[in-house]
């Protein structure tokens, strides 16, 4: 794991610490939330598709909401996830100051490595920044889709659901890229209801690497742990795919069956959900794949549920 995605994953851990209570009828992750980031079509609702003709708009992101597409993909230097971390790190430097009670001495040490390691980060990133050419804008409008393929039809895919003529910035999804996110599909909920953070940081973008911990922070303050087996994809199609600022950007809707349950740590005994009976969820998931880091390949950087 590169150094950038260890500070990340040791912050997105002790944010998780400080977090509100969350719902938990739904082990599995997203909890029937829509979160996350689309790059500048994140505030526009994805085509719709025969699996989720409508998709909840997203209710949390660090991609700001601003007028136009190109000021929300192109958040300032520390705007985003790094004006978040900011916060993170001087809210750690002043509890490392003076004490946060009893969680003092148990979190100590990992506020003062977020704190060392996130401005070593932060600094590096600067520097980085600075040195590389601007990225190109946005390459297609808000609205455009995917492009039809009757090569994206195979067991529970389909093509995409929207219609039109594809725009220069659309992306082509090929069989790969289709086993490709139904294999994430099932990993990133395997690795959630294991409580893996460290296979979620490479599966997940830092941004919902960020939210997953805390959901799963949460559930262990209140003394609960997810059991999450069987997931299989029911149906599939691709809603749209592009490519903007040195990224290329996928929004899939899934219908998918999964054992899914919440049960109190000590004792076993099933909170919510059930054990032994399966369970259906249609989401829209999006995956990014990012230039700078080609060799960590696609990983999820959006959920949204289907309305």
């Amino acid at each position: 794991m590169s150094f950038a995605r260890l500070t990340l994953l040791t912050l997105a851990l002790v944010a998780g610490f400080a977090v509100v209570a969350a719902d938990v009828a739904d082990a599995r992750a997203g909890r029937g939330f829509s979160f996350g980031s689309r790059g500048s079509r994140t505030y526009t609702a994805p085509p719709a598709t025969n699996t989720a003709p409508k998709a909840a708009p997203i209710e949390r992101s660090m991609t700001q909401n601003t007028p136009g597409a190109a000021q929300a993909a192109q958040p300032s230097r520390f705007g985003g996830w790094r004006g978040i971390l900011m916060g993170g790190l001087l809210a750690a430097a002043f509890a490392g100051i003076f004490g946060v009670g009893a969680l003092a001495s148990v979190l100590g040490f990992l506020l003062q490595l977020a704190l060392i390691a996130g401005v070593v980060y932060l600094v590096v990133m600067f520097f980085r920044s600075r040195s590389q050419p601007a990225m190109a804008g946005a390459g297609s409008s808000a609205g455009a889709s995917a492009p039809r393929s009757d090569q994206l039809r195979r067991d529970g895919f389909a093509s995409g659901g929207g219609a039109g003529v594809p725009s220069a910035g659309t992306l082509a999804i090929g069989q790969d890229d289709l086993d490709t996110f139904e294999r994430l599909l099932g990993e990133i909920q395997t690795a959630y209801g294991r409580e893996d953070a460290g296979r979620l940081a490479e599966l997940t973008t830092p941004e919902m690497l960020s939210y997953f911990s805390r959901e799963l922070a949460d559930a262990a303050r209140q003394g609960l742990r997810n059991e999450i087996s069987g997931v299989k994809l029911l149906q599939g199609d691709v809603s749209e795919a592009w490519r903007e600022n040195g990224s290329d950007y996928a929004t899939v809707a899934m219908r998918y069956s999964l054992v899914d349950a919440t049960v109190d740590a000590k004792t076993g005994r099933v909170v919510s959900g059930d054990r032994n009976r399966p369970t259906e969820a249609t989401e829209l998931w999006t995956f990014r794949r990012d230039d700078r880091t080609r060799a960590d390949g696609w990983q999820l950087s959006a959920i949204q549920q289907a309305a």
